[in-house]
């Protein structure tokens, strides 16, 4: 999905010219014709699916410069880019501190408009992620500093939003690297207890015969090596929220404490006389299936259910690819701030070619992936070819997108004729053959003509190593088309065009 931006102009001529540029420039274009509109958008169910705002300063009734008094007054932070027809100095100056990101003079010309919008956006993602990972460290994260635009995220925010304004267990499942710390950090910080302490543990780091004494604490002289008095996670998360990761790898004696601990709403230290009250969150976060654990016999039934009071998926990547070119954005900034580097964007093929991915790492090594790119390219624009370890580690076919075919094509075998015809084919190859295309299904009928379209398409992006522009030329279609098709085969709604990032 690309960026999207609001444009506001009360003149119809000039505001279909700004919207053909801006949809020129790769990004969706939202259009209004006054001001009061632009603040309905921007505090309406829909406000958050905004990135920048095209304002224009002289409009009836709600101005331009009333916008941005009244954006700064509900706290709205989107940038904003500023066009009047009249261009002097105490227009720049005033729009400027009124929070204006640029200002444009009528008619603006494509490439100034481009610039500006790539600057304004990079800021924008930049001042994203600062505020991230400040409030991150602050223990203030919430839902607003998740970065999603997918529907499928939709349900999941609006039952984490409702688990945060009590304090009822949550089970938060999901892959390895899909963020659900981060959700157990959003929870904490929208809940009443934000401004207490927020203390997570990995419990599939922890040694076995240590797991006691760091949830629960020990006393002095309790076992070999305790030189001093230690009170363990529960007590130091007192008043606020414990967050156990990878709970379903706990030991089943720690695990028997833990329901203990639960229960009785009290802790005792390894070594210590009496129980000591805690009043804690707790919020837990598996990447594996804990109910198959119970199953199996390495999870106890009793602590199952009073940790799955309130459960939580976080869907993977490959099942909201809308929010790739969000991130791919995001992580931009960032990398290219902390490196210094002169990297500004994406392109349109690198975008298109990643969000066809199924990133088995999920977010984590999409993020490690860019911070590679950034740190490697050479160029101001990274491309697919900054991306080289993408392919070697691509996943197996999915539900969810087309696979890409990395094995190199064999000689073809000798044409044989199709009832009479002409038409040169291989034969039927082995499953084991690479850069084969077989004609008939496992069960011997004819595959469909779409199923072999969409084969050769994922065959040719990997010859071609990922250059979806060579990949257009040698199967004589334009790459809007080609993007259309794999779109398709994916099972997913077809993208018009491939929009660079930044």
């Amino acid at each position: 999905m690309a960026a999207s931006i609001l444009i506001a102009d009360d003149d119809p001529v000039q505001r279909r010219l700004v919207e053909n540029m801006v949809q020129k420039c790769g990004y969706e274009a939202i259009v209004v014709d006054n001001g009061d509109a632009v603040m309905e958008r921007l505090t309406g169910p829909d406000a958050s699916t905004i990135d920048a705002i095209v304002l224009d300063l002289v409009m009836p009734g709600l101005d331009g410069m009333g916008v941005l008094t009244k954006m700064r007054e509900a706290g709205i932070s989107l940038p904003v880019i500023v066009q009047t027809a009249h261009g002097g100095i105490d227009n720049v100056v005033s729009a400027m501190r009124a929070g204006a990101h640029d200002f444009v003079v009528k008619p603006v010309g494509m490439e100034r408009l481009q610039v500006s919008l790539r600057n304004a956006l990079n800021t924008s993602a930049l001042k994203g992620e600062l505020q991230r990972i400040r409030h991150s460290r602050e223990g203030r994260l919430t839902f607003s500093d998740i970065i999603t635009r997918s529907e499928a995220m939709a349900p999941i925010l609006r039952i984490a939003e409702k688990a945060a304004a009590s304090s009822i267990p949550v089970l938060i499942e999901g892959d390895s690297g899909v963020g659900k710390e981060l959700f157990a950090r959003a929870i904490h910080g929208s809940s009443e207890r934000k401004a207490k302490p927020f203390v997570a543990v990995n419990c599939g780091a922890i040694p076995d015969n240590l797991v006691e004494s760091i949830l629960f604490g020990h006393e002095k002289g309790a076992f070999t090596g305790a030189t001093e008095r230690h009170m363990g996670k529960f007590v130091e998360a007192h008043g606020g929220t414990l967050f156990l990761d990878e709970v379903s790898e706990l030991p089943l004696t720690a695990q028997v404490k833990l329901l203990r601990a639960l229960q009785e709403g009290a802790v005792e230290a390894v070594g210590g006389r009496k129980p000591v009250k805690v009043d804690v969150r707790i919020i837990s976060a598996t990447n594996r299936r804990l109910l198959e654990r119970v199953k199996e016999g390495h999870f106890r039934e009793d602590l199952f259910y009073r940790l799955h009071v309130l459960p939580l998926t976080v869907p993977p990547l490959r099942a909201r690819r809308d929010d790739i070119p969000h991130l791919l954005r995001h992580f931009l900034a960032r990398f290219a701030a902390e490196e210094n580097s002169a990297v500004t964007g994406i392109s349109g093929d690198a975008v298109a070619y990643l969000s066809q991915l199924d990133w088995p790492g999920n977010i984590r090594q999409l993020e490690n992936a860019v911070y590679r790119a950034v740190v490697m390219s050479e160029g101001e624009q990274l491309g697919i070819a900054d991306f080289p370890l993408i392919p070697a580690h691509a996943p197996a076919p999915s539900e969810h997108a087309p696979p890409l075919m990395v094995e190199r094509p064999t000689p073809p075998a000798l044409p044989a004729m199709v009832s009479g015809s002409e038409i040169p084919i291989a034969p039927l190859p082995a499953p084991s053959q690479p850069g084969m295309l077989s004609m008939l299904s496992a069960n011997g009928e004819m595959r469909p003509l779409e199923d072999l379209e969409a084969e050769i398409i994922r065959f040719a992006i990997a010859h071609y190593r990922g250059q979806m522009s060579e990949v257009a030329r040698r199967l004589k279609i334009g790459r809007s088309t080609l993007y259309r098709k794999l779109d398709e085969a994916a099972g997913e709604d077809a993208a018009p065009t491939a929009p660079p990032i930044g």
